[in-house]
């Protein structure tokens, strides 16, 4: 399946991770610790990693839905943190 990954560059990667969780708990089977976390789409899944700088994101689904993938998690990302400007650059791979 493809996969998609983008490294984002905050101070805040494991509060949006833990955000993202939560968020999406409340719909879909998702697993998460402070520094790892797991969403499970119905048309793919998200596993994240966070430090102290860094939120890692890869998205894994079939090839008419990656690009999707990458929209959802970007858009609810991109709400949760309004106050600042997160640089999203997804790198495309075939697993």
């Amino acid at each position: 399946m493809p996969l998609s990954r983008t490294d984002i560059a905050t101070p805040k990667a494991q509060s949006y991770l833990q955000q993202l969780c939560k968020h999406f708990g409340h719909k879909i089977p998702v697993d998460f610790t402070p520094e790892a976390g797991s969403i499970s789409f119905p048309f793919g899944t998200c596993r994240m990693t966070a430090d102290a700088t860094t939120l890692t994101i890869t998205v894994e689904a079939g090839a008419d839905d990656l690009e999707r993938m990458e929209g959802v998690i970007q858009s609810h990302l991109e709400r949760f943190a309004f106050r600042e400007e997160l640089v999203f650059d997804w790198q495309r791979e075939t697993a």
